[in-house]
């Protein structure tokens, strides 16, 4: 028995004989009796005693009790080592620990026999795969796969956008036109419309200025480039080229913005040719030095009638802005912006050759051309070709080809606000599209896009090119 038992059962054996005591049924004399007052009061503190006595017994019994169930705790309990600190190190567990009873676990199912014309597995595991380490600061080889050649998924998209300009007879944009007012024919065919939206599109623009022109024409040109670059939004993104005999690219795609009017800025230190027309006369002519007129032959010489050759290769810059645009994201209109008076001699590639690019990227050519070619009588008289001069109206062929626009200006005034125009055509037009029912193919596509409403001038791409699968 233990110490609390034995405490809890003595206070119960004593309240019952507290209560059962019956003092009426004794003697006591009468002169040692007390009095009724003495006799009240010894009641009351005698209450109170026992009160005290049996709470002060139960206090000792709990606390006895508690105790005992904490040693009983203790010795059930394995002896875990402290934490480690600084001041203590780890301490190792006790070796004399008693073991304890193992958890029932489940059979594992045993594996089936191999059948006999199989080896019996290898208990080793197998071999890592070759690991090929790239020197820091160099690319992976073309045997290594990217990320995206994992995850590429390569298809054939049949899907073709029809970017359309539509005005009226005044130049002026045409808004308000629905799907039912268009149609679209592909080699003849009506196409069902898939997609329509006359909503604006952020550009991706190539910028080109013709640095080969007269130096005249190009300091004119200079003197706009605040225009040029308050005609795009900070939605846009614009990238800069120049080109005369080579072509240079000036800037990278970037946002519109301080960025674009700091590399206009710069671009404002670029000169033009200085070669004027050809001298067909005079002392220094093609036939020779003179003296008072009379040709001054020296022997073996040859006179050189031919006119200095021009090198303007305005066909490798449009195709080097292309490819550039071709990368970038397909939600843009993707557009390419000259500023030259479109003389094209010694590119290393052909009209044709160029715009089967432009067409199978879905860019389109817009040009302001100054100078020469903003006379219209000029531009007529160019076709004859004069031989090692190079040709002038290779713009407006672009231009017509891709569902663009040339803007002939002369004055400054003019030039700026053809800038304006220019964007805005470009990004407000109406965007259809279609699924080709034509099978896979590289061959030329022709597009013809008529509007229900007469008055009205249509601008969209003569035709396209499809893509192979993948590009």
């Amino acid at each position: 028995m233990s110490i609390a038992e034995f405490l809890v059962g003595l206070l119960l054996v004593y309240s019952s004989k507290v209560r059962c005591t019956n003092l009426k049924g004794l003697s006591i004399p009468e002169d040692r009796r007390l009095p009724a007052t003495e006799k009240k009061t010894l009641s009351h503190w005698t209450w109170r005693f026992r009160w005290a006595a049996s709470a002060l017994t139960a206090f000792l019994a709990a606390g006895l009790l508690a105790a005992q169930d904490q040693g009983q705790q203790q010795q059930g309990q394995q002896d875990i080592p402290d934490a480690p600190s600084a001041v203590r190190p780890v301490q190792p567990f006790p070796s004399n620990l008693p073991p304890s009873r193992p958890q029932p676990q489940p059979e594992p199912e045993k594996p089936s026999a191999p059948p006999a014309n199989e080896p019996a597995p290898s208990s080793t595991p197998p071999p890592m795969p070759p690991v090929k380490t790239i020197p820091p600061g160099s690319a992976p080889g073309g045997d290594l796969n990217t990320r995206d050649d994992l995850y590429r998924i390569v298809t054939r998209v049949n899907f073709v956008l029809v970017p359309v300009t539509v005005k009226d007879e005044s130049g002026h944009l045409v808004d308000g036109l629905l799907p039912r007012d268009f149609n679209v024919f592909e080699d003849g065919k009506k196409q069902e419309l898939k997609f329509f939206t006359s909503d604006p599109f952020p550009l991706s623009a190539a910028v080109i200025l013709d640095t080969g022109m007269p130096d005249t024409a190009v300091q004119k040109i200079n003197q706009t480039y605040s225009a040029l670059s308050g005609a795009f939004s900070p939605y846009d993104e614009v990238s800069l080229y120049t080109y005369s005999t080579t072509v240079s690219q000036v800037s990278d795609f970037s946002t519109a913005g301080q960025k674009l009017t700091s590399v206009l800025n710069q671009m404002k230190l670029e000169r033009g040719s200085n070669n004027g027309a050809p001298v067909m006369n005079g002392p220094l002519g093609p036939q020779g030095p003179t003296i008072n007129g009379i040709p001054v032959e020296r022997p073996g010489a040859q006179p050189n009638i031919a006119p200095p050759k021009d090198v303007r290769v305005l066909n490798d810059a449009i195709l080097k802005a292309a490819l550039d645009l071709g990368k970038r994201d397909r939600a843009r209109r993707k557009i390419i912006f000259i500023i030259s008076d479109g003389r094209e001699y010694g590119s290393k590639v052909s009209y044709s050759d160029v715009l089967k690019v432009l067409l199978s990227r879905e860019i389109t050519v817009y040009a302001i051309g100054v100078e020469a070619s903003a006379i219209p009588v000029y531009s007529k008289l160019q076709k004859l070709h004069l031989p090692h001069y190079g040709y002038s109206d290779i713009l407006p062929k672009y231009a017509s080809a891709t569902g663009g626009e040339v803007f002939t200006e002369l004055t400054r005034d003019n030039i700026e606000v053809a800038y304006a125009r220019a964007t805005g055509d470009a990004r407000n037009q109406y965007t259809l599209g279609y699924t080709t029912r034509a099978t896979p193919s590289s061959t030329y596509r022709d597009i013809e896009v008529r509007v229900s409403r007469s008055g009205l001038k249509i601008s969209a791409k003569s035709g396209y090119y499809p893509l192979p699968a993948g590009k």
